[in-house]
């Protein structure tokens, strides 16, 4: 096992694996841009390194800084987290270069399953069902438009490079392609610094289900089961779920063991998610492969009992998997929101400043991977995910009603969150009734907004936001001496107070 890892990563992430690591008694080094040198992951972990100003290209997408913080600080291996260079395979086969061990798959696996048209192709050949698409990547527009003809609108234009929604536009019409194209291209340069996309026939209305993978150095593989990843915006997961609905045992079981063979006709190892589109008539195709950890790994963890990270570094480490198919089970049902700082009120646009307060909700089958603390500033650079509210119930009806009770007992001030949205999505009957499909949100809340709902509450949030924001300013005036010497105390965010002796 290792000593000493490197998590190239911030935020909730990089806090989840640091706790991992305690665990485990790995020693744990954080890296930072300048705009998080006082951030929770920093202050976790044992050892930390400034790897560049706030800019993601210059810190934390910048190999170099982050392999020579891993060598100055002697840690034998990396743990990327999600996103960044999390599916970069030129970041994994540096490490392989340098004798530090990456914590995911092997760089020839990542290069593939992240060539989402390669994998296409793969999977074809290995008789796994998938969308009609692409075969390949074109440069021009007319090459795309008579591709399109091909398969038929509406289509779906999707990053070749990588996921997460970056670069996904839905074309409905032949003269709507040529702008959504140039606009995929541009994003998916800008998240992937690959430009390349690709065509696939846009299924209508379907659910996004996706198996968890773990699979060792020696070709053991098992699946840890589904989740429900249908609630989504702008192509991004916002709530996930495990058990799904639309599963049987038999449905399971048949899209378990696909997951397995994709996992096999790649190479993979380590942990991934084997992603599928499921139509209404239960029919499944072939998405892609998540070379990672994916955010939502706790609702498996609570379903299955397992901790997803530490076995990652236990695979990395060269151990095998202790584990079968036929031991593993589902218990429960698991419930995670994603709690982003974003306005959903105009179209989910980020939200930056300073937590002025924060209230997170305990209790049996509460969960929070956290990645704040009051009076932490949230910058503009990175994607604004801030934490993850994760419950457990023994069925799926307690389940909501322990999440609606949590997101009531979180209280986040100073920015702008999607809490109330969230609240107003789990109550609905239609996801009560397990009715979820990836257009959910546009046909149910295209117009939501809070203000409808209780504007009293809103009132009433603003009110206590300026009161703290007019309490932490006299404060920051009076510590001024502490600041310029850099000291820094968790007391301060507490307001004005003294120990007294009572009467």
């Amino acid at each position: 096992m290792f000593d000493k890892l490197l998590i190239a990563n911030r935020g909730e992430i990089a806090v989840r694996i640091i706790r991992a690591c305690h665990e485990m008694g790995i020693s744990t080094v954080a890296v930072y841009s300048e705009a998080d040198r006082k951030s929770l992951h920093v202050q976790m972990a044992d050892e930390s390194v400034c790897i560049g100003p706030a800019p993601a290209s210059e810190s934390y997408l910048h190999i170099d800084r982050i392999i020579q913080a891993a060598q100055n600080k002697k840690a034998q291996a990396i743990h990327p987290g999600y996103g960044f260079l999390a599916e970069n395979p030129a970041f994994s086969s540096r490490c392989e270069k340098e004798g530090i061990v990456f914590v995911g798959p092997n760089s020839k696996a990542m290069d593939l399953v992240g060539d989402k048209v390669r994998a296409r192709q793969t999977m074809e050949k290995a008789g796994v069902p998938i969308i009609p698409g692409m075969k390949c990547v074109y440069k021009k527009t007319k090459e795309y438009e008579k591709q399109a003809q091909d398969i038929g609108y509406p289509v779906m234009i999707k990053a070749s490079a990588g996921g997460g929604g970056k670069g996904m536009r839905i074309v409905s019409a032949p003269d709507q392609l040529k702008t959504a194209l140039e606009a995929g291209m541009r994003e998916a340069k800008s998240a992937f610094g690959d430009e390349s996309v690709y065509l696939e026939k846009c299924i209508q209305k379907p659910r996004h289900v996706e198996f968890q993978i773990l699979a060792d150095n020696y070709g053991n593989i098992v699946h840890l089961f589904e989740r429900e990843c249908s609630i989504q915006r702008r192509h991004q997961k916002i709530i996930e779920e495990s058990p799904s609905q639309a599963l049987d045992d038999e449905l399971r079981n048949q899209m378990g063991e696909v997951a397995k063979k994709v996992i096999q006709a790649t190479g993979y190892n380590n942990a991934g998610t084997v992603e599928f589109l499921l139509d209404k008539d239960r029919n499944f195709y072939f998405l892609e492969v998540n070379a990672r950890l994916q955010v939502e790994h706790p609702v498996t963890e609570l379903i299955t009992g397992l901790d997803i990270v530490q076995h990652q570094i236990a695979i990395a480490a060269g151990e095998k998997l202790n584990m079968e198919q036929d031991s593993l089970s589902q218990n429960g049902h698991a419930i995670e929101c994603r709690i982003y700082a974003e306005d959903p009120e105009n179209n989910f646009l980020p939200s930056s400043g300073r937590i002025l307060f924060l209230n997170e909700p305990s209790g049996p089958g509460i969960r929070i991977d956290s990645g704040i603390f009051q009076d932490c500033e949230v910058p503009i650079y990175y994607d604004p995910i801030l934490s993850k509210l994760i419950v457990w119930a023994e069925n799926r009806e307690m389940a909501c009603e322990r999440m609606i009770q949590a997101l009531d007992n979180t209280v986040i001030l100073g920015v702008k969150t999607c809490l109330a949205f969230l609240k107003e999505v789990i109550s609905s009957p239609d996801f009560k009734r397990g009715d979820t499909t990836t257009d959910f949100i546009d046909q149910h809340f295209s117009d939501w907004s809070s203000m409808k709902k209780d504007p009293f509450t809103r009132e009433l949030s603003l009110m206590a936001a300026a009161f703290l924001s007019q309490n932490q300013r006299y404060n920051d005036r009076s510590d001024e001496k502490d600041k310029r010497e850099g000291s820094f105390s968790p007391w301060k965010t507490l307001g004005r107070w003294r120990l007294g002796r009572s009467g």
